[in-house]
């Protein structure tokens, strides 16, 4: 990060530049006047002369008073100002060039500096927000688009009871899945934009992650995977409902991208001011490149099972531990499963 730089070596130039220019005009003030003085004793002529070269003065210096405003402050404010009228009008590519060398930056270069960040910021933002409604508009068509081909096979008379079964089954994922995308969309949004409130509490954390993982051993046992469990038993002053969000959405992805004979290991362990919380598969696995964009919102590693998800429970979980103060990472391998690991932080208790 870069030091600061000297804020007030603008003004510092200014006051040496006044004073210069308001010494040499006196200076020659008094010149002329006692080069006057010598050469005539006539008062009037005196005055005349006096004045005279009075008004020449305050014409020279308030020439170069112009000048200096032109250059040290008019033209600045108009790149400045040109600037922010393209940004207004939504060019967030405009970007201001700084002459100054970073160590001898001038208020209006930090403001050039602040202006092509904040540029750079918004452009961003709107790249995020045009992927988010494309993608948000892909996700939600493809279940309609499901769901209204099945409910017009559905209007057929002649099919058959298993047909049908089979047709309603397809029908309730489809709908199943766009209700869990507006859901997490939702969530995503209030979590953003702060609208849930964070209640901490002492809670035993072992109980709570037991509970979460109980819930799948139905799903766990039908699709013929090992699960082991390590817990410590572990008291912690944190957000049960993150807690939740966090487990649900990696204990989901886990059984998602583990095939039939695998093994889930989920671990709680005891940690300095907190805990860790690891949930490994032997699933799929993912490539490094995939690693670094997961918890990117819509972004699916494994596009052969991008149809189970729409890309927004691990950037959920990232916002979720974001705001509690905690840290995840993955550790992966193409073809060899994905390891979690979650770090929880002691958090002060809500009264």
């Amino acid at each position: 990060m870069r030091n600061k730089p000297r804020k007030s070596s603008f003004s510092i130039v200014g006051a040496i530049s006044f004073f210069v220019l308001i010494a040499f005009t006196m200076q020659v003030a008094i010149l002329v006047y006692d080069y006057i003085i010598k050469r005539t004793v006539n008062k009037n002529l005196i005055a005349i002369l006096i004045l005279i070269m009075i008004i020449i003065l305050s014409i020279v210096v308030t020439v170069i008073d112009v000048i200096r405003r032109k250059i040290m402050v008019e033209r600045p404010v108009k790149r400045i100002i040109n600037a922010t009228e393209k940004i207004a009008s939504g060019d967030f590519k405009a970007r201001l060039e700084i002459t100054h060398t970073y160590d001898k930056y001038n208020e209006y270069d930090i403001i050039m500096e602040n202006l092509n960040t904040m540029a750079s910021e918004l452009s961003k933002s709107e790249i995020l927000k045009t992927d988010f409604i494309s993608n948000v508009s892909h996700e939600i068509k493809t279940p309609l688009s499901v769901i209204e081909s099945y409910a017009k096979l559905l209007q057929d008379d002649s099919l058959d009871s298993e047909e049908r079964k089979k047709y309603s089954k397809i029908l309730l994922q489809a709908s199943r899945r766009l209700s869990d995308l507006i859901t997490n969309i939702l969530k995503l949004n209030k979590l953003e934009n702060q609208a849930i409130a964070t209640e901490y509490k002492k809670i035993n954390l072992t109980d709570t992650v037991a509970e979460i993982v109980v819930g799948y051993e139905e799903i766990i046992e039908n699709k013929g995977i090992e699960l082991e469990c390590d817990f410590d038993d572990i008291t912690l002053i944190t957000s049960s409902g993150y807690v939740e969000i966090i487990l649900n959405n990696l204990l989901s992805n886990a059984i998602k991208f583990t095939d039939k004979n695998g093994k889930i290991k989920v671990s709680l362990k005891s940690a300095s001011d907190g805990a860790i919380i690891k949930i490994s598969d032997t699933g799929c696995g993912i490539d490094y490149e995939t690693g670094k964009r997961i918890f990117e919102k819509f972004y699916q590693g494994d596009t052969s099972h991008a149809g189970e998800g729409n890309g927004l429970g691990l950037a959920l979980v990232k916002r979720v531990i974001d705001i509690m103060g905690g840290e995840i990472s993955v550790k992966s391998e193409l073809n060899h499963g994905s390891e979690f690991t979650v770090v929880l932080k002691n958090a002060k208790e809500d009264n």
